[in-house]
């Protein structure tokens, strides 16, 4: 039975939200280090304090992977952190993941009461700092697994749908293998995801946990190349198949000089720089051009731009600008890393965009021709949109420009599995609810569905996948609604 807290409702809401120790901008704007150095416990208890136990705990509707907040916050109060991070774990495969990069502030902290008048329970702090005290503890609380099953279970990709599934379908008693296609697991929470928002160890480690629970992993393997989907089910008998590829193939502003050696798209930049170990330079070679004392600038306003530009700042460029074609109040990216940005010195030029890309003799960029917009009507996604301002052409200095304007489907897994339905866009189709796809045992969700989205977002379509296959397996019956164009 843990403490229950006693302090009356209004002494709570007098009780001001805890701030996030950070690293200082002077430092860590020049290294890889983690920017948020998580809560020590009495600030912990502090925050767990200012709940005020509502009887219908709107976070908990909101958080996609369904976390029992109300039950974690009240062991965190009792001062039971490692029960907390097991009932964590119930519900959330990662939650030193999700602790750390997740937009709590859209959705579990955006539906908190107490934001409603002040601020919300900083839920995502908490989290992050039960799951980092049972790593350092070394008395991981896992989930019993049933007993096996029989079944066995494919998943393609490592991110945080595949791996979100894969500790759901394991704790089932099924055998369950992850695939991934690089020479490192995680998916786009290694390759995507800077050193300083999201530690290597820290993914390492929660895939660790998978191992134990008895999740297999098998990395190098790209399927619909180097095996078949059909090839996975027909040759090596595995019962069910979830794509979880995510979207990886980069948009480009489709603009005159994208050609010119010094243009990249924010994927090929932040992979280069996470696993090719650009950020431990000079320990390691620089897989990257040389930012050092270079003009760099990221087109883009969401977190994948941010990430870019903070990242080339890091690099040494002496100046790192995100130009960002509408204002800063539209911009998608989350307004910590925002703050943050702007406190490491990245500059920001809203309003503008790139008409076009100029090089030297030799093939490398030099400038962008770029022109001032301003914002008109709103568009389908409730953003005013930009329109450009008649001769406002202006020349920006650039050595280094990438391009963070989001991602769109890998055709390789569709294109070599013929029965597999797509939509419009190229993206897997399936039933949104049960995460089935047209082909039967097949089963697919997170970005390679829904188009970039966030991290929590696709673990949630993981937890979906893992109950309509644990489902399919238990009772054979292949049923779904006709996946939509």
């Amino acid at each position: 039975m843990s403490e229950k807290n006693l302090l009356p409702i209004n002494q709570r809401l007098k009780i001001a939200r805890t701030k996030m120790p950070e690293l200082d901008p002077e430092i860590r704007g020049h290294n890889f280090e983690e920017v948020n150095q998580g809560l020590p416990p009495a600030d912990a208890k502090t925050e767990a304090t200012r709940c005020i136990a509502c009887a219908n705990p709107g976070c908990e509707v909101q958080c996609p992977v369904g976390v029992k907040i109300r039950e974690v916050v009240d062991l965190i109060y009792a001062g039971d952190y490692l029960a907390a991070a097991a009932k964590l774990r119930e519900d959330n495969s990662l939650p030193a993941i999700t602790g750390r990069v997740c937009p709590q502030e859209t959705q579990c902290e955006g539906a908190c009461l107490l934001g409603k008048k002040g601020e919300s329970i900083a839920i995502g702090n908490l989290e992050r700092f039960v799951a980092d005290f049972e790593r350092a503890s070394g008395q991981l609380g896992l989930p019993v697994n049933a007993p096996p099953t029989g079944k066995s279970v494919a998943i393609v990709g490592s991110g945080p749908a595949g791996l979100s599934a894969a500790g759901d379908l394991v704790q089932k008693g099924h055998r369950v293998r992850v695939f991934e296609a690089l020479h490192k697991l995680g998916g786009v929470l290694v390759y995507g995801i800077p050193e300083f928002r999201l530690p290597k160890a820290i993914v390492n480690g929660e895939v660790d946990n998978l191992r134990k629970m008895g999740v297999e992993f098998e990395t190098n393997v790209i399927v619909g190349k180097s095996v078949t989907i059909d090839e996975l089910m027909q040759e090596e008998h595995y019962d069910a198949v979830f794509v979880a590829t995510g979207a990886g193939l980069p948009k480009f502003l489709g603009v005159p000089g994208e050609h010119f050696n010094g243009v990249y798209s924010a994927n090929e930049f932040l992979t280069r720089v996470n696993l090719m170990r650009a950020y431990q330079f000079p320990e390691c070679d620089q897989p990257v051009f040389d930012c050092r004392n270079r003009d760099v600038i990221v087109v883009g306003g969401g977190n994948t731009a941010m990430d870019a530009v903070r990242t080339a700042r890091r690099l040494g460029a002496r100046t790192a600008t995100l130009v960002y074609r509408r204002s800063e109040a539209e911009m998608p990216a989350r307004a910590e890393e925002v703050k943050h940005a702007k406190e490491e010195g990245v500059a920001f030029r809203m309003l503008t965009n790139p008409i076009e890309f100029l090089g030297d003799e030799k093939g490398w960029l030099t400038g962008a021709r770029c022109v001032r917009m301003e914002l008109g009507e709103p568009d389908a996604s409730g953003r005013r949109s930009p329109v450009v301002i008649p001769g406002s052409e202006f020349l920006l200095p650039v050595h280094l420009a990438i391009i963070g304007l989001g991602t769109t489907a890998n055709p390789l897994i569709q294109s070599t599995t013929p029965d597999l339905k797509t939509t419009s866009r190229k993206y897997i189709s399936t039933d949104p609810e049960t995460t089935r796809t047209s082909k039967p045992g097949v089963f697919a969700g997170g970005d390679i569905v829904t188009g970039g989205a966030t991290v929590i977002l696709a673990m949630g379509a993981g937890r979906r996948a893992a109950e309509s296959i644990h489902e399919y397996l238990t009772t054979g019956v292949w049923e779904t609604t006709p996946p939509k164009p």
